[in-house]
């Protein structure tokens, strides 16, 4: 069995923001060599999420929308503000999106949906954070 290992690097704009990452992610999937497997795609931050959905501009800006209806910012809403930060919202944003997604590759490409790409979602940006790729198979 085939095991590569990669990590992004990604510093958004702005706090809030949804970046496509499939294209780094394909590329890890052809560096790794694996032809039959699967691909792990997870954030290493607690305040930011990897999803699988539609690219489509509008859609993203609903997803930003949603979660800050959700879970709306601001430095007096939460307790875990106390502790001296301004990000609990992002936490909880971050756990209704989702931490990580799983696609099977297969012959050497991903195995996706017609439709469907990878997403990085940054719920409190503006500073470097790590997006780990795990690919294992054959």
């Amino acid at each position: 069995m085939k095991a590569h290992t990669q990590y992004l690097t990604l510093h958004t704009r702005s706090r809030h923001e949804i970046v496509n990452i499939t294209d780094r992610v394909e590329q890890a999937a052809r560096k790794s060599g694996v032809k039959e497997g699967l691909c792990l795609v997870n954030s290493m931050h607690i305040t930011s999420s990897v999803f699988i959905n539609d690219n489509e501009s509008g859609l993203h800006q609903d997803f930003l929308e949603w979660v800050e209806k959700l879970a709306p910012y601001g430095v007096d809403r939460y307790r875990h503000n106390l502790t001296g930060e301004d990000n609990g919202d992002a936490h909880l944003k971050r756990t209704i999106m989702g931490r990580e997604v799983v696609v099977a590759v297969t012959g050497g490409r991903l195995d996706f949906g017609p439709w469907e790409r990878i997403f990085y979602g940054e719920f409190d940006g503006m500073r470097d954070k790590r997006v780990l790729i795990k690919i294992i198979g054959e």
